[in-house]
């Protein structure tokens, strides 16, 4: 129970970050760039992923196949706060993950990204 307590502790200690992360299947290589306004639910997605209830049809068909072990979530960048009023953290996270989906192109035989429409 203690530790528990202590993992809690731990959790809520980390302040509430948005970011941009990629999830790497290890097996065909294949790469899903996402954005989050909170990088502590990353967790939460793994759940989705083992529930079989993510949204995106290709990602979920790999990890069923390949298993949880198969797949590695990295966070690529985190969201630098402003003091400036005008900062807006949705467009700053909108902009970050256009600059890595350009980088990273994950699509078709590269990734589990639908190709922005231009």
């Amino acid at each position: 129970m203690e530790q528990k307590k202590e993992l809690r502790r731990q959790f809520e200690a980390v302040p509430v970050e948005a970011g941009i992360y990629e999830v790497q299947n290890t097996e065909n290589q294949k790469i899903f760039i996402g954005k989050t306004p909170n990088l502590k639910t990353l967790n939460g997605m793994k759940h989705i992923l083992n529930m079989g209830a993510n949204n995106n049809k290709e990602l979920q068909a790999d990890w069923n196949h390949f298993g949880q072990d198969a797949f590695t979530f990295t966070i690529l960048e985190v969201v630098e706060k402003s003091e400036d009023p005008s900062f807006n953290e949705k467009k700053a996270l909108e902009q970050l993950e256009e600059k890595w989906l350009i980088e990273k192109q994950p699509f078709g035989e590269r990734g589990y990204n639908r190709k922005p429409k231009a």
